[in-house]
């Protein structure tokens, strides 16, 4: 709905209803509930509570898919092998430069 106002003397306004931003009903929507349908694990019971159910597949040693944690990867140069070899090698072109005759 657009109505005009007048704000003063010969100077008018458009008044737009503007809609309320969309909010849940719920008193808190960003809050993931613990409870779920019945879901067996693999020891055959059935679990309600997703706390419950991954407490046990952590016991028996399972990983949970997007849960996992990688190992850090480490870099090729960061080795000390990688750094010996790194050495020799800027000592073998060090020498062959200086025994070049220009």
């Amino acid at each position: 709905m657009v109505r005009l106002i007048e704000v003063e003397p010969g100077r008018w306004r458009v008044l737009r209803a503007t809609q309320p931003p969309a909010r849940s009903p719920l008193p808190c929507p960003h809050v993931i509930s613990d409870a779920m349908p019945p879901t067996e694990q693999v020891d055959g019971r059935f679990y309600e509570s997703k706390a419950a159910f991954r407490a046990v597949g952590r016991a028996l040693g399972l990983t949970e898919v997007g849960n996992e944690k990688p190992k850090p990867k480490q870099r090729a140069s960061a080795s000390s092998q990688a750094k010996t070899g790194r050495a020799t090698s800027i000592k073998k072109a060090v020498e062959r430069y200086r025994s070049r005759s220009f």
